[in-house]
């Protein structure tokens, strides 16, 4: 048994003598606003995460037709605006012949909404359908970061590919609130190229929310009587607060374009990325590092990110959904970011790897990745059982927090139990980045010293 009395009281007289000042800080939590974010923004933040978490209700333009009640019901894991496992349902009619993949948005496709305000209003899969898939909850953390990549970056890893086995595309898309023509940087499928335009966009088909960019409510299986007869919220629905003139998907773009990109530990990597790359993942899932561009917050400027994607369009064969989607053909998809995946429960866009241990959920979602990745699938079945392990690591560390022991995006008394231990004090070279010490390494120096001690000690959450 855990004596966690023993553990506290080590935990605190090591920090009774830690240094108060420190060369650098922790990594943000998922979930944790960007560092450097003025007294203004840091509000816009908070305001932000409220909204987001907000329930409407049908007073408020809730439905008729909506999938849930808030964004954060769907973004949940492991905090609000991360992944989430519900489904929802994709739907159309195949093509055949000369005859292209048909998304029947006469009958409401190709997105069914699974609850409605009234049972009079629900929606059901239509019968001519032979389409049917599932969709899950993609992450929104560091969107804002997404957002502001150089579209030329993603342009140029089209032209030249990193691998002959892979030609992905750039999916190019009009941002809602205009302004050129963008490279899409979210979306299963791309077609999202900005904050602003998914919050939009999500509101109204997730939540049945119009507003000024998206004013035409959706009707139940296309229905317009059946709309006319159940929406009694004047459109938009969203409109500007009286104080601050900001609407609903303002705020709920605040929220996402101020949150940090997931945590890496260690950050410099591990020997599993080496592995990553031998094998051809990082083909599509490129490991270089972006350097933001413009944004209209300065702040999210020229910060080095490394999402894992190149935000192409790829042939993934069996593995493509089915679904014709603007640009993006049936077989096509585009390349997800891997930042935080070791924090998710499901994996593909369907959710279908889940319920199993992480090695076990990293080992069948491989097995699935097909087309342009089958290549890589092949690579990977070859490896040595060290290297599947090393690979697994890896992967585990994209959204690791340092010092979070038992990965729960937490660094509590718990996981001081486990790293007491691995404190080296002043030895530079003891710690890889592959030994347990390196969560707690914070300076990635080599060892476990008071500096990181120090450093554990501002990440704990109580």
């Amino acid at each position: 048994m855990i004596n966690m009395k023993k553990s506290t009281f080590t935990f605190l007289a090591a920090f009774a003598l830690a240094p108060a000042v420190m060369a650098q800080d922790f990594q943000p939590r998922m979930g944790e606003p960007l560092r450097g974010l003025s007294a203004a923004q840091y509000q816009r933040f908070a305001d932000g995460l409220v909204e987001y978490d907000t329930i409407l209700t049908v007073s408020d333009g809730l439905g008729p037709i909506f999938n849930d009640n808030s964004c954060g019901t769907c973004h949940a894991s492991p905090v609000s605006g991360g992944s989430g496992t519900k489904l929802v349902t994709r739907f159309g009619k195949a093509a055949t012949g000369l005859l292209p993949f048909d998304g029947l948005a006469s009958l409401g496709g190709t997105l069914k909404q699974e609850q409605a305000i009234d049972p009079a209003v629900a929606e059901i899969v239509p019968a001519i359908a032979d389409v049917v898939i599932n969709r899950i909850t993609p992450s929104t953390y560091g969107t804002g970061l997404l957002e502001s990549i150089d579209d030329n970056d993603i342009l140029a890893l089209a032209a030249t590919p990193l691998d002959p086995n892979v030609s992905g595309m750039v999916r190019m898309t009009q941002p809602f609130e205009g302004g050129p023509m963008r490279a899409s940087k979210m979306g299963w499928k791309g077609g999202v190229a900005t904050v602003l335009t998914f919050s939009a966009d999500a509101s109204l088909n997730e939540m049945g929310l119009t507003n000024r960019f998206v004013g035409l409510e959706n009707a139940p299986n296309g229905d317009m009587a059946l709309l006319a007869a159940w929406d009694s919220v004047p459109d938009p629905e969203d409109f500007p607060d009286p104080i601050t003139g900001l609407e609903r998907i303002d705020r709920q773009t605040d929220f996402q374009i101020f949150t940090a990109q997931p945590p890496q530990t260690p950050r410099s990597g591990m020997s599993g990325e080496v592995v990553f790359s031998s094998i051809g993942c990082a083909a599509c899932h490129v490991d270089t590092e972006y350097i933001t561009g413009a944004n209209a917050e300065a702040n999210l400027s020229g910060r080095s990110i490394k999402p894992y994607s190149d935000f192409l369009l790829h042939d993934m064969g069996a593995l493509g959904d089915g679904i014709s989607d603007g640009l993006a053909t049936e077989q096509e998809m585009m390349t997800r970011t891997l930042w935080g995946m070791g924090q998710r429960e499901s994996f593909l866009h369907d959710g279908r790897i889940t319920g199993v241990p992480f090695d076990q959920l990293v080992n069948l979602t491989i097995q699935e990745h097909d087309g342009e990745a089958a290549f890589s699938r092949t690579n990977y079945n070859f490896l040595s059982v060290a290297d599947k392990d090393a690979l697994k690591n890896f992967l585990l560390s994209l959204g690791r927090a340092e010092g979070d022991w038992d990965n729960n995006n937490r660094v509590d008394e718990f996981d001081w139990f486990f790293l007491e231990s691995l404190v080296t004090g002043p030895s530079a070279g003891t710690v890889t980045p592959d030994a347990d010490g390196a969560l707690v390494d914070f300076d990635q120096d080599g060892d476990v010293d008071m500096a990181d001690l120090a450093l554990f000690q501002q990440a704990y959450t109580f």
